[in-house]
């Protein structure tokens, strides 16, 4: 049931991140980083190959920050897998495919 990855913005936070039912990556990201679009395709994997159990979101530095000083987020691109509420991992900078899927792995197969 994989839906992709949802574009989400501060006010979204709380429904599509801290009230969902499975785990959620965030990607935290901005127009101009040149390291994000490195990073894209490889957020689109773990949408598509995680999609029945972790939902993907990314949500824009510059016009969301609320959330990004919430999370401490001080680079980007940066990630953070959340469940129920609770930080699980964090990441900063770009990660390649086999690191992300790695961490997901670790944490979703806990579960």
């Amino acid at each position: 049931m994989s839906k992709g990855v949802i574009t989400i913005t501060d006010a979204d936070f709380e429904t599509e991140v801290l009230q969902a039912e499975q785990p959620v990556l965030v990607y935290f990201w901005a127009s101009w980083c040149g390291p994000c679009k490195l990073m894209s395709p490889v957020i689109n994997v773990a949408a598509t190959d995680y999609g029945d159990r972790l939902k993907v979101v990314k949500l824009e530095v510059d016009p969301n920050p609320i959330t990004v000083k919430q999370y401490q987020v001080e680079g980007v691109p940066a990630l953070r897998l959340l469940q129920g509420g609770q930080l699980l991992a964090s990441t900063e900078g770009v990660i390649n495919k086999d690191k992300l899927l790695n961490l997901l792995d670790t944490h979703l197969n806990n579960n």
